[in-house]
């Protein structure tokens, strides 16, 4: 497996994802439901998702862009692979233990998507596991 390319694929599939995210609102209605929330809750939920958008492409820049620095032997570049595996290891924990099944069980499009997700966040997971590998 070709470290350095599959490390630029996950980049491509995390801005991917960053751009999705923008979709969310939309989407999930979220307009209507942060009005029943207090003011508070609702701006930190807005920030939340903003700064997941962030870290999404902050993620998403560094490994397309720079995946042959991150490929390169260094502590550094170890420690922040291995920081990435943990964050999308604990990603797809929550995709599977966290998120109750019934939002996703006898729904063809729901499971579909939740199929897709799981699927997603194990690549990205093996991605960065086999890049820190491949680095130490």
């Amino acid at each position: 497996m070709d470290a350095e390319l599959h490390v630029r694929i996950a980049g491509a599939l995390t801005l991917a994802l960053a751009l999705l995210n923008l979709t969310f609102p939309r989407r999930f209605g979220w307009r209507q439901e942060l009005q029943r929330l207090n003011l508070l809750t609702r701006q930190v939920f807005i920030v939340h998702a903003l700064f997941i958008i962030l870290v999404l492409v902050m993620i998403g820049v560094l490994s397309l862009v720079y995946a042959d620095t991150l490929l390169a032997p260094s502590m550094l570049a170890r420690l922040v692979l291995i920081g990435l595996a943990v964050f999308w290891m604990v990603r797809l924990i929550v995709q599977l233990f966290v998120y109750d099944r019934r939002l996703w069980l006898g729904d063809r499009f729901n499971t579909t998507m939740h199929v897709m997700f799981t699927c997603l966040w194990s690549y990205l997971l093996f991605t960065y596991v086999n890049a820190a590998v491949a680095v130490s």
